[in-house]
């Protein structure tokens, strides 16, 4: 039987005082025997959940035809009305109905639905009689099941005379005398969903109440019954920008959708704490909610309890609290307060004194007065939040417009109930969003620097180098807070890399600086900018600190070539620029849907239901059609909807096509479970029937690939959930462990780096890092961070320092050429700081040194070793007497100095990272090692030194003048990765690297902005559709839809059977814009881009289709042997086979050009250096072949301006070459040496510049300047 979505109701519970107990109390109370009025036990009298139609079919086939969970019931015995009045037989004998009838009947339920402890939570408070009815009171239910899961109540409780309730009962052969003061019990009606719809539940009981107060008691169950059974009629909205709404007279109820597919429903007012507590006593209550306190929360008002604990736990989103959470406690479950772990529960006010009297280590906030205190003492004695992120919270919530009546100062009176609703809702939301912005910001505030101390491929939080880098005024906060389930759930998530709100905010929220370090790999020091505003001491305060990562910013591509770094832009918090409410995690404003759903038929007959049902899908059929294909979010909206009442409506392969066009449309909110529960449930014949749909067979065989992926990732479910904290090594380690260790720690992630470390630590000895030495390394390494972070620079002296610029290394003071002092370094420069009165000499930026070397200076009768520097420019050399720190100053200065050579000569800034890193393990090897031979083993790093001196790379003077910048994509792995694609649309680069992951840069500064995982396969290619779209090509045959808007894919192509090689644009006779795609084993599919739809597709016989190209009213396909022109239809106009020279070699074609307005067609071959140059209109063969020096191999072939570009192989070197050819003379212009691996992808930035790929070995982008 198929699982069925959940509808708005999952049951609706009766509950009240129990029939024999009124009479007797009745009885009473007619004869004035009772001096008060008792408190009643509550007992449900009746249940009603769905399905509540059914047509006469096999059980097995029935879905229908509510939304329900009908394969998760059990049984309630219902006891039946015990009051009924006894029957009178005609000789005057009674008897009583329950002789005559069976005495109970079975009644479906929900089977997670505790029916014991309802009663008591209905009535939290007691049932009890009165003698004047009240007026109707509301509140609200959380109940959480073993597995976490919740489900959500809303209660109205309303009074109703004890007459009423009793009818035509008669006593003895009397009727009730109901001449006498009258008498009034409460009823309870709970109606129970999966989703906290507070509001709309609530308004959906006030509509209930309207019917109620005038129906007989007789008609009371059924008015019940046909309330809640339209209720399981309505359909909950999918995440998105879809709402649903209905009319239940005289209200239209409103049902609002999750923003996403991770985010929470909201269906209540946030601001109601905002109201109740001041900002300071808030932060408090949010505080202990992070420390996972035993908070209780008390109110007169029932209501409050649960609304403001689901505030409160809104705010802390994504962060989701993991401890028991019972928000309304009755009077008879006070000893849940006695329970030893953390929770949050609500009592009743009248119960403050005996809690706090009675239990201990209590959290009590007084919602009414605003006030926290704890059960031990008045005042809270526990750790705050972090100042800066409170502060940051607190000026924003002073913002907020809280009021609704001021909005409405200019407005007039308003007479449509439903108008002035719809006016306030609108209000609200824009609130709760504000409400949600600030208190996401605020959560971010708290955990942003959390993300620089992960290691993803080890999944290691080095939770000590956390906490050595907080604020000591907040140290113990985080302490406390690390140790908790909801700091852990958050850290898997980091570790996971999900796309949260938290993620999405981080990341707008880090300024261009933070991007930029998080682009380049070097040790956490504090750069010159944080230093000159907040000074070493102070330097990691929150307020100003975003990453403590530090890197030179990468040059605009307008910069000259020798200027390889820009200042960096304030580190201040880019959310703290301007105090609004308004202002955090921005996107682009999405325009909300209502799909208003029919007015409710008979819900009790089947008939009228299933006609229900048929209006609904046609009233999604129109507005499917009136959505035009630009608004594919809102499409896949209206999709799954329909699939889901085709699926209720036992209509099962149409709701299949609905979510197969959903699953094209937007993959993120595809029910796969609800799916695979359909197409299970299939008849035979319907089986028949889907497998003669190509559509529906494709989403079967998806949907199968899918649960295996699936399955293989839940069987590494426990490393997918593992969370390690560092820890220093116990044993000994060999090379592998070692890696691991150091990876781990975050010292260093590059494994060639590593492998010179081990080689340095294990010099003279076993090749083997005792767990002794490597506790002294890393504890020098993390002094020596300590160290530089406090020193103190004068503002005289920073003025002279470049923002981006961070001291890593100081001497001891020493006696100079230019006075006495201490050396610093700095990842451009060496200087001087001068004793007494702190003063700057410049020493030397290394790019200036011209020569480095240990000398000896006199003193007295001695000979003091010393470091003699020569700086290109200047006559007088510069000489310091760093006696015993010579030899590693002079190892430190020459690997800096060849970095920046390698960097300056490369255009790559990550060589002088790479040579900083190496520098400053050299130093912490030093100190680890201690003896005669830790010089010679620290010159073990001296990697760029070596290669200076060794293998002196010259960069060829046509490359250095052609070659702008280096990035590397590969920076955040262990070991490079291929660059597979390039793409470049307006001010962004998309690169596609490692299985399914694309990495997209800003084309101003070639800072890393946002990554997007697309499936677990290698991508082939990329196609930039329109302004919003960016199709990719996977190995697992499926297109990829990337939003560059929302930088989401969540829509997919699946129709290819094989990986996806190739993509291209091109117009149709109307100059619709169309797309074409091809796959490996020779299919090709014309696509409507505005639908999403195939309008064509077609078959060629080849040998591995690589590539598609539109041009002049035909196609030409590239395989790997041969070339085809084929028309649009599909049939083949020219095939171009390999050229004769090249047929029974291992070649085969990469890559063509076609140039249409030469009518040429260019090709190269993997294994061959050679171009070939084809006549479109004659295509027997090459009418010109251009041989390239020293070629194995070429990849890759694109034209710019009036030249081409071919990315291939050196056959001497083996690493990567471009050639540019001219397209006029056919001859190569130049030959660019800049990659260590073949070139694997090239693509074009305006015509002002060309990108390059690099294979795995070397892994880099290369940008180059097009003359």
């Amino acid at each position: 039987m198929a699982e069925l979505p959940s509808g708005l109701l999952e049951a609706c519970v009766v509950v009240g005082a129990p029939s024999d107990k009124l009479r007797d109390i009745y009885q009473l109370h007619q004869q004035s025997n009772l001096s008060e009025l008792p408190l009643l036990e509550a007992e449900v009298l009746q249940v009603h959940a769905p399905p509540f139609v059914s047509k006469d079919t096999n059980p097995s086939q029935l879905i229908g035809p509510a939304f329900s969970r009908v394969q998760r019931r059990r049984s309630f015995i219902k006891k039946k009305k015990r009051d009924r009045a006894p029957e009178v037989l005609p000789n005057g004998e009674t008897t009583n109905r329950s002789e005559a009838s069976s005495g109970t009947e079975d009644i479906s339920v929900p089977k997670d639905l505790d029916l014991i402890a309802l009663p008591q939570l209905c009535f939290p408070g007691g049932l009890q009689l009165t003698n004047e009815p009240r007026e109707d009171s509301y509140h609200f239910l959380v109940f959480t099941d073993l597995f976490g899961n919740r489900t959500h109540g809303v209660v109205v409780q309303y009074y109703r005379a004890v007459q009423s309730c009793q009818e035509g009962s008669v006593h003895n052969g009397h009727r009730w005398n109901s001449s006498k003061s009258r008498l009034y019990t409460p009823f309870a009606v709970c109606v129970i969903s999966k989703s906290p719809y507070y509001n709309a539940l609530k308004d959906c009981l006030s509509c209930l109440l309207i019917q109620l107060r005038p129906a007989r008691q007789a008609d009371f169950e059924e008015t019940i019954k046909e309330f809640s059974a339209k209720l399981s009629l309505v359909p909950l909205p999918p995440p998105g920008q879809l709402h649903v709404s209905f009319s239940l007279r005289p209200l239209h109820v409103f049902l609002p959708s999750k923003e996403d597919q991770d985010s929470p429903l909201i269906d209540i007012d946030l601001h109601l704490p905002l109201l109740c507590f001041t900002h300071t006593t808030l932060l408090q209550v949010l505080s202990c909610l992070l420390q996972e306190q035993r908070l209780v929360f008390f109110s007169a008002d029932w209501a409050r309890l649960t609304l403001f604990a689901e505030s409160l736990l809104l705010y802390l989103q994504p962060l989701s609290w993991q401890q028991p959470y019972v928000p309304v406690l009755a009077g008879g479950m006070l000893d849940f307060l006695m329970a030893p772990t953390a929770f949050l529960m609500g009592c009743h006010i009248s119960h403050f004194e005996e809690v706090a009297a009675e239990t201990e280590e209590l959290i009590l906030v007084n919602v009414d007065d605003g006030i926290i205190q704890s059960s031990w003492a008045e005042n809270i004695d526990l750790p705050a939040i972090p100042l800066a992120a409170a502060e940051s919270f607190m000026a924003r919530a002073e913002c907020l417009q809280l009021h609704y009546d001021l909005e409405l100062c200019h407005l007039g009176a308003g007479t449509d109930v439903n108008a002035l609703r719809s006016q306030r809702r609108e209000w609200q939301t824009r609130l709760n969003t504000q409400i949600q912005n600030i208190a996401l910001e605020l959560v971010v505030n708290i955990f942003r620097d959390v993300q620089d101390f992960l290691n993803h491929e080890h999944r290691v939080f080095n939770s000590e180098e956390f906490l050595r880098t907080r604020e000591p005024a907040d140290l113990i906060f985080y302490k406390k807070v690390l140790e908790t389930h909801i700091f852990h759930t958050f850290l898997r998530d980091r570790l996971n890399r999900k796309p949260d709100t938290f993620s999405r905010m981080e990341q707008i929220t880090r300024n261009r600086s933070a991007r930029n370090r998080a682009m380049t790999e070097s040790p956490r020091r504090p750069l010159m900018s944080d230093l000159s505003r907040t000074g070493y001491s102070s330097y990691t305060s929150p307020r100003d600190r975003l990453s403590k990562r530090l890197g030179a910013s990468l040059p605009n591509l307008q910069q000259p070539a020798n200027d390889t770094g820009t200042p960096i832009s304030s580190t201040r918090l880019a959310s703290l620029r301007k105090m609004s409410p308004d202002v955090g995690l921005k996107s682009p404003q999405k325009v909300v849907k209502v799909f208003r759903l029919p007015e409710f038929p008979p819900p009790l007959a089947y008939h009228y239901v299933q006609n229900y049902y048929s209006d609904m899908v046609s009233s999604l059929g129109k507005a499917i059609n009136a959505t035009l294909p630009e608004e594919a979010a809102l499409l896949a909206r209206y999709h799954y909807l329909r699939g889901l009442v085709n699926t209720v409506s036992n209509r099962r392969l149409d709701a299949l096509e609905d979510f197969q066009s959903l699953y094209k449309t937007d993959s993120d909110i595809f029910p796969s479970q609800m799916v695979k529960s359909v197409v299970d449930s299939l008849p035979e014949a319907e089986r028949l029937q889907a497998d003669r749909r190509p559509e529906l067979t494709r989403l079967i065989s998806r949907l199968k690939r899918d649960q295996e992926r699936e399955r293989a990732l839940n069987d590494n479910g426990q490393e997918h959930d593992s969370i390690k904290r560092f820890q220093l090594p116990k044993k000994y380690m060999h090379l592998e462990e070692f890696v691991k260790c150091v990876q781990e720690s975050g010292i260093v992630k590059d494994q060639g780096t590593i492998h010179r470390l081990f080689d340095a630590l294990t010099v003279g000895h076993q090749k083997q890092v005792g767990p002794e030495l490597f506790r002294v390394f890393y504890t020098i390494w993390k002094e020596t961070e300590a160290e530089a972070q406090e020193v103190c620079l004068p503002a005289s002296v920073s003025e002279h320092i470049e923002p981006s610029e961070c001291v890593f290394k100081l001497s001891s003071s020493v006696k100079t050429s230019r006075g006495v002092g201490k050396i610093a370094m700095t990842q451009r420069r060496l200087f001087l700081l001068t004793d007494g009165r702190p003063g700057y000499v410049e020493v030397a930026q290394y790019r200036d040194l011209g020569e480095v070397k240990v000398s000896s200076a006199p003193f007295l009768l001695l000979r003091i070793p010393s470091l003699k520097l020569r700086v290109q420019g200047r006559k007088e050399t510069f000489e310091a007497n760093l006696k015993t720190e010579t030899e590693l100053w002079n190892l430190m200065v020459k690997e800096m100095w060849a970095g920046r050579n390698m960097a300056d000569q490369h255009k790559d800034p990550q060589y002088m990272q790479q040579a900083l890193t190496n520098a400053l393990l050299m130093d912490a090897v030093v100190g680890s090692l201690q003896s005669s031979k830790a010089i010679y083993a620290a010159s073990k790093l001296a990697h760029f030194d070596r290669i200076k001196t060794e293998v002196p790379m010259m960069v060829p003077k046509t490359t250095a003048e052609t070659l702008k910048h280096k990035i590397n994509p590969s920076l955040e792995l262990a070991a490079p990765q291929a660059v597979d694609v390039l793409l470049y649309t307006p001010g962004q680069l998309w690169v596609s690297v490692s299985v399914g992951k694309v990495m997209v840069f800003d084309a101003s500064s070639w800072s890393l902005t946002h990554t997007c995982h697309v499936g677990n396969a290698r991508l082939n290619c990329m196609l930039g559709v329109d302004k919003d779209q960016v199709w990719v090509g996977s190995e697992d045959s499926v297109i990829y839809i990337i939003s560059m808007v929302a930088m989401v894919c969540n829509r997919q192509l699946t129709d290819h059977r094989s990986e996806v090689t190739g993509l291209a644009l091109d117009r149709d006779k109307q100059s619709q814009k169309v797309a074409y795609s091809c796959s490996a084993e020779g299919s090709v599919m014309l696509w409507d881009v505005s639908t999403l739809q195939v309008k064509r597709h077609f078959r060629l016989s080849c040998d591995r289709l690589l590539s598609v190209y539109s041009c002049n009213g035909t196609l030409w396909c590239c395989s790997r042997d041969n070339i085809m022109e084929v028309w649009r239809n599909g049939s083949l106009k020219h095939r171009l086979n390999l050229p004769e020279q090249q047929k029974g070699s291992t070649a085969t074609f990469s890559s063509i050009l076609l140039l249409p307005e030469k009518e040429e067609l260019w090709s190269v071959c993997m294994d061959s250096g050679e171009v070939c140059i084809w006549h479109i209109k004659d295509t027997t063969k090459p009418y010109h072949r251009v041989a390239l020096q020293d070629c194995t191999g070429c990849y890759c072939i694109i034209k710019v301006k009036n030249q081409v570009w071919v990315g291939g192989v050196g056959r001497s070197s083996t690493k990567g070459k471009i050639y540019i050819l001219e397209t006029e003379r056919h001859q190569v212009m130049k030959e660019l040496h800049g990659h260590n691996d073949k070139v694997t992808a090239l693509c074009s930035a305006e015509d002002r510049y060309v990108l390059s790929g690099a294979g795995k070995i070397d892994g880099k982008i290369a940008i180059w300047k097009v003359e």
